[in-house]
């Protein structure tokens, strides 16, 4: 029987015993730093399932595990230039590429930079086991990030004997995947290997992807309680085309199309990367448990933009940190407590030049050559006591401070060198409260701060250097919750929040490049709901529901000349739903329906584009034959049942300085597309 993870905060037993009384199985999380039960963390919490979830899916991009999550919102599937965009109640929504707004790791280790910038495309979802999702300000544990943290767990061959696999996909517009894993445990060693291949044309006009990816790990027990893995991660993308974004009026005559200048200059990047990782853990030192962790990985980087003028962007990136924590568990007054101490102390180094690109793709000017330099240092602590055997009060806080310099190479049009120094102080205080064995309720209150990126502080007067008026983004989050079990087959978890936001940071853009500024205030207020159903041993019935109302409070849009406050927040419709019925036979096979659905949405500060409701129906299926001692899975999917017309993205407040009727805001999405593939594992 399979083992379920459901998508709220619970780990389902096997749905063979959903008949009888259900007896939860004790959940670790590990996103909070403090590895401890589920039911101990005043917050919201979902853990997926990575292998279930994916199953016959064509494991492009993360929002195939991640949509069923409620209070995120992804977009941005099928522009492999410009990434995945990644929304936790609506922080990292203005990000024009990539995640911002939230904390990314992968084994333990950062994929977010110490000046707020993640990135999603080394991550091989072949690989993935589980994805820990911690919704609302995470600053306490990680610094930096306003939305939340997102923490992935590869696959490892600690607790499984010799095993391999290889799977192979292909599908509409030129899909093509492979890979191939082994893992395995040899006496005190384990070792995990996965490689990935994806040729992909794309749906639109230059959209093509051709990427690479490894990931494995090697791991040894130094004794019972100690022990040393390695990771290493390599990432090579030798074409990953941006299509650019669409008028709604170039979008209605043809959704296909790129933007001109996208094929014009032959848009989009090429990126490498590398990163090697060592974690050593102590469960017994000074009685307690101690993680120490320290990386270093390279990243170049080359992208032209789709937009003549200073558009062509290169970076020789290097990204080196270590992180150290340690938890201690103690008793007072009979009482069990836990006690975190940590530290945390990364360093980037760019290496960047960008050059002015005519009409024609001639270069005609460098208008930047510098080094940039971030250093970020945090320090924390936090502590779980137990004031009875059904409450528990959390407290925290946390010290950061970020160093970020530009020393200008290019002193042709004048020094632009320049320092900016952010000193930021975080808390979290909760309670959790065990109202039954089936039943958790939460409260929780914490603040956040999320600086200024590099990239957002561009300095729009054109002298370089950075925006002096650009300030860090702070934000404070009270919320209530529960989670738990109605009956027997009924499994629920709810969040409702207020986030009050100092200083938002929000984008616009000037010739097509993308500038920032700093909103006065804004508010979110917000309800998130999943359910699980387990209705037969077979069947399973998922839903999630997030209601957004976030809003500017106070916030006069310069560059539009325009008082916004009242203004919902562009990017994110106010009600979400997805719906899931999965099934399985003991036969092998199975089956899977579901629906994702968002409400209207605008494009930019003013609400002036209003983007419509959208429902999107996906179809998979398969049947899984044992062989011997191999298995042999074949599936099949249609996504896009209905053939609905709808955008995979939105550039937020793109071209501001164009009239509203000229502005490439939308880049569309497909329509029904096919797949299929085959898989053996032995």
């Amino acid at each position: 029987m399979k083992r379920r993870y459901l998508t709220v905060f619970l780990l389902l037993p096997p749905l063979s015993l959903l008949a009888e009384p259900v007896t939860l199985e004790p959940v670790t999380v590990t996103s909070t730093r403090m590895e401890r039960p589920l039911a101990d963390i005043p917050a919201a919490v979902t853990v997926v399932n990575a292998d279930s979830n994916l199953r016959g899916q064509t494991r492009l991009q993360l929002d195939e595990s991640l949509n069923r999550v409620p209070g995120l919102y992804l977009q941005n599937r099928y522009n492999f230039a410009q990434g995945l965009r990644l929304s936790s109640r609506g922080f990292g929504s203005r990000a024009p590429f990539g995640v911002r707004g939230l904390h990314l790791n992968v084994d333990g280790f950062p994929e977010t930079l110490p000046d707020g910038q993640s990135q999603l495309d080394s991550i091989d979802l072949f690989a993935v086991e589980r994805l820990t999702v911690l919704r609302g300000p995470s600053s306490l544990f990680y610094g930096n990030a306003t939305g939340g943290v997102v923490d992935i767990t590869t696959q490892s061959g600690k607790t499984r004997s010799d095993a391999a696999s290889v799977s192979m996909i292909g599908g509409s517009h030129g899909l093509t995947q492979a890979n191939v894993q082994t893992r395995g445990r040899h006496g005190p060693g384990h070792h995990a290997l996965s490689l990935t291949a994806l040729d992909y044309r794309g749906f639109r006009e230059q959209s093509e992807v051709r990427k690479y990816q490894f990931t494995g790990q090697a791991g040894w027990d130094l004794a019972d309680t100690r022990s040393m893995t390695l990771f290493l991660t390599a990432m090579d993308t030798p074409v990953a085309q941006d299509p650019g974004g669409l008028t709604r009026q170039q979008a209605h005559q043809d959704r296909r199309q790129a933007s001109s200048f996208a094929t014009r200059l032959d848009a989009g990047q090429q990126v490498d990367q590398q990163r090697l990782g060592l974690h050593y853990r102590d469960e017994a030192f000074a009685n307690g448990l101690l993680n120490a962790r320290a990386f270093v990985s390279q990243r170049d980087f080359r992208q032209q933009l789709p937009f003549p003028g200073s558009s062509l962007i290169d970076y020789q990136r290097r990204f080196y940190g270590a992180r150290l924590d340690y938890t201690l568990p103690f008793t007072i007054l009979a009482r069990p407590h836990r006690l975190l101490l940590g530290v945390d102390l990364d360093r980037q180094e760019d290496d960047r030049g960008r050059r002015a690109v005519s009409a024609t793709g001639n270069i005609t000017a460098v208008t930047a050559d510098e080094d940039q330099h971030a250093s970020a240092k945090g320090v924390f602590l936090q502590l779980d006591s137990h004031l009875s055997d059904h409450l528990m009060f959390t407290v925290g806080g946390r010290a950061d401070r970020l160093r970020m310099t530009i020393d200008d190479a290019l002193l042709t049009d004048g020094n632009d060198s320049g320092r900016r120094e952010f000193e930021e102080n975080s808390y979290s205080a909760g309670l959790s409260w065990q109202v039954s064995p089936a039943h958790t309720l939460y409260t929780t209150i914490s603040s956040a701060f999320e600086s200024p990126t590099f990239t957002e502080l561009a300095n729009p007067s054109g002298s370089g250097g950075f925006n002096p008026a650009l300030e860090p983004q702070t934000a404070l989050n009270r919320e209530v919750g529960a989670r738990g079990t109605l009956g027997e087959r009924l499994f629920y978890e709810a969040a409702l929040f207020r986030v009050d936001v100092e200083d938002e940071i929000t984008p616009y853009q000037i010739d097509g490049r993308t500038f920032y500024q700093n909103a006065g205030k804004t508010r979110r207020d917000g309800l998130e709901l999943g359910l699980e159903h387990a209705t037969t041993d077979r069947l399973t019935l998922s839903l999630s529901w997030t209601w957004s109302d976030f809003r500017f409070q106070e916030f006069f849009d310069t560059q539009q000349n325009v008082d916004v406050s009242g203004n919902r927040l562009p990017g994110i419709p106010q009600h979400q739903l997805f719906a899931q019925v999965d099934w399985q036979a003991e036969s092998g096979l199975f089956a899977s329906v579901e629906s994702i659905l968002g409400s209207h949405r605008y494009a930019e500060n003013t609400n002036r584009t209003r983007v419509g409701s959208q429902v999107l129906v996906n179809l998979r299926g398969g049947k899984a034959w044992k062989l011997n001692q191999q298995t042999l899975t074949l599936f099949a999917g249609i996504n896009n049942l209905l053939d609905r017309d709808y955008y995979s993205n939105l550039r937020i407040n793109a071209n501001s300085d164009r009239p509203v009727e000229n502005r490439g805001y939308f880049e569309p999405g497909p329509g029904t597309t096919y797949y299929s593939g085959i898989t053996l594992d032995w």
